[in-house]
């Protein structure tokens, strides 16, 4: 899959129609047939006022961050970004990049596609640039 990896930056307690922020992206990004969308707990950073911010167990809750993710088609981001402008929430995303994603097969699924194990194991250990390996996986997948 070609697509790009979008990265949304959240307030740990940011809400929009009632539901905290990065539970409504995922959410969002569900009801839109995204694949599988993320959100990660920040353990530390900083942001424009230059503040840093560390996850300490004494400290309130709420003032941290959270960071949610998506791999997308182009179809996806563009419905996505539309949803999130109509919306009119107000969210930091850094700059999107271009993204190319693939399931890795185990021995049985190859096998049960007619690649052999060693035929597997044969294009992980072949000394080649690890594009050459992406593809050859790729082709095994097919």
């Amino acid at each position: 899959m070609r697509g790009s990896f979008l990265r949304f930056y959240v307030g740990e307690n940011e809400h929009h129609r009632g539901v905290l922020l990065w539970e409504w992206l995922l959410d969002q990004g569900n009801r839109l047939g995204i694949r599988g969308g993320s959100a990660f707990r920040a353990i530390g950073g900083f942001g424009r006022r230059h503040t840093v911010h560390e996850d300490h167990f004494l400290e309130l809750a709420g003032s941290g961050s959270i960071e949610v993710e998506f791999v997308v088609t182009a179809e996806e981001e563009q419905g996505l970004l539309d949803l999130i402008r109509r919306e009119k929430v107000r969210i930091f995303s850094p700059a999107f990049r271009p993204a190319s994603a693939s399931s890795i097969r185990t021995p049985k699924t190859c096998q049960a596609r007619g690649v052999t194990t060693g035929q597997l194991h044969e294009s992980y250990t072949r000394p080649s640039s690890s594009a050459r390996k992406v593809s050859e996986v790729a082709a095994m997948r097919r």
